[in-house]
């Protein structure tokens, strides 16, 4: 028997809500900011800070970033195929916007933030040691769309900073204090409001006593 769908939240009331006509444009926010350090193997190693980001499959794990050709990492990582995506923390927010308006073809980015390159599992590329999380991929696609190329990469390894697990093993975000970005602005992550599936789950029964 197929039991019914649980009805959706309603919306808050309140005052009529006005809309706007924007010409098309990247309004997609918040969305994550990240270092991408790339290089090695000959090539001395860089970070560019990249916000256009995201998860694209689960099997095989998959993500994608979007970069200008011009930009002196894209080389980098066309060459080696490889990069690894370092989720800093809002307080290197600072170390973030530094990273996206110098370029690592002038400046040794490591060496002027004292990030810390340390070894990565699979990939010759570095991951900061700093960030809490560091996601080393393999480019698969490369797709040129206009001013910018979509790669498309699988994710080889992860490592996590040990600090921020609790006694279960869980990835605590909420205590990781992560960074975001909308609209030309870096915003901190607030507090855990609710886990997947939180709109449908049943509540507990209290036992009778």
């Amino acid at each position: 028997m197929k039991h019914p769908s649980p009805p959706p939240p309603k919306p808050a009331g309140g005052a009529p809500i006005d809309k706007l006509a924007w010409k098309p444009g990247n309004v997609l926010s918040p969305v994550p900011v990240v270092l991408v350090s790339c290089g090695g193997e000959g090539a001395r190693p860089n970070i560019i800070t990249i916000a256009w980001t995201g998860s694209i499959c689960s099997d095989p794990a998959m993500l994608s970033i979007s970069v200008r050709p011009e930009r002196y990492s894209f080389g980098l990582i066309e060459a080696t195929r490889e990069f690894v995506v370092n989720v800093p923390t809002s307080r290197q927010a600072k170390i973030v916007d530094w990273c996206g308006m110098v370029s690592g073809s002038r400046v040794d980015k490591f060496a002027e933030t004292g990030l810390t390159p340390a070894p990565a599992l699979q990939v010759a590329c570095p991951i900061i040691l700093e960030c809490p999380i560091n996601i080393e991929c393999r480019v698969q696609q490369l797709l040129p769309l206009g001013t910018h190329t979509l790669l498309l990469a699988e994710i080889v390894a992860v490592q996590v900073t040990s600090a921020f697990l609790d006694s279960r093993g869980k990835f605590r975000l909420d205590r990781a204090g992560l960074l975001a970005y909308g609209l030309g602005q870096y915003f901190a992550l607030g507090p855990e409001i609710g886990r997947f599936g939180f709109s449908v789950r049943k509540p507990k029964r209290r036992p009778r006593s």
